[in-house]
């Protein structure tokens, strides 16, 4: 593929390093230092414009301590069932929404309210509302 339409599967493992990075609330550059890149690098990696490779995937699990699986999980099943031309569906919607402004808000917040009974209650309202 092109450097201008990286591979669906680079890009989901992108952005699961995208997600883990800002759960964690790391910014590019620190985890970039962690791996003696910089914050470009890792910018290239989060987009899937740079491949990872397997010894760089086993950095990242440590840094970002994760197992390796977590970054294909919910992965395109095939490159090769997207049509040329056509744009690949996103496979992993909640890591767009965690990457946005307001989803880190979101769970920021909802990950402070103790009670599980209002927790389910919001989740009941929200699939309402959908």
């Amino acid at each position: 593929m092109s450097s201008t339409h990286p591979d669906p599967t680079d890009k989901h493992v992108g952005g699961r390093i995208r997600m883990r990075r800002q759960t964690l609330g790391m910014s590019q550059g620190r985890l970039g230092d962690h791996l003696g890149l910089t914050f470009q690098q890792v910018q290239k990696y989060e987009k899937g414009i740079n491949r990872v490779s397997a010894s760089r995937l086993q950095q990242l699990c440590t840094v970002l301590d994760v197992p390796i699986p977590f970054f294909f999980e919910g992965v395109p099943q095939s490159a090769s069932k997207v049509r040329k031309g056509t744009q690949t569906p996103s496979t992993d919607v909640v890591a767009d929404f965690l990457a946005s402004a307001d989803g880190k808000a979101l769970v920021k917040a909802f990950v402070r309210i103790n009670d599980k009974t209002i927790r389910r209650s919001i989740v009941r309202l929200v699939e309402t509302l959908v």
